[in-house]
C-alpha cells in the first residue's frame, strides 16, 4: 500500500527569502535525487508543495507544505531514517526552521 508523507514547515521570520526558496527547491528535488539502495533508481512516486496561501488563518504559523508519496512503507522508512540525500537535506535546514510537523497516512485506512 502506498504512503503519503506530509511535511509542514514554519520558516523562521528572519530567514532570508533566498534561503527559504533554495530549501523549498531542494525539498522538491529529493524526488529525483533520492535513490533506492538496491536498484539505484529514484523511488519517490511524487512530490509537490509550496508556500501557504490559505485565507482561513488556521495555519498555526506554518508557512510551507509538502506532500511526498511512496509506494511502500519500507521505502518511506528508508527515506526517513537512512537516505543520505534526505539526511543531508534535513541538516541543511539547521537555523532556518522554527517548527516542523510531519503526518503520514495510508490512503483509505481510517
Amino acid at each position: 500500500m502506498s504512503i503519503t508523507h506530509i511535511v509542514l514547515f514554519q520558516f523562521k521570520e528572519d530567514a532570508a527569502s533566498e534561503s527559504v526558496q533554495k530549501a523549498c527547491k531542494q525539498m522538491l528535488s529529493l524526488k529525483d535525487r533520492c535513490l533506492h539502495p538496491s536498484t539505484g533508481n529514484p523511488y519517490i512516486r511524487s512530490a509537490s508543495g509550496g508556500k501557504d496561501n490559505s485565507p482561513e488563518g488556521a495555519q498555526g504559523g506554518i508557512t510551507h507544505a509538502f506532500i511526498v508519496e511512496f509506494a511502500t512503507t519500507a521505502e518511506r522508512d528508508y527515506y526517513v531514517a537512512s537516505d543520505p540525500m534526505h539526511q543531508g537535506f534535513v541538516r541543511s535546514l539547521d537555523g532556518l526552521i522554527e517548527k516542523t510537523l510531519v503526518v503520514d497516512f495510508t490512503p483509505g485506512v481510517l
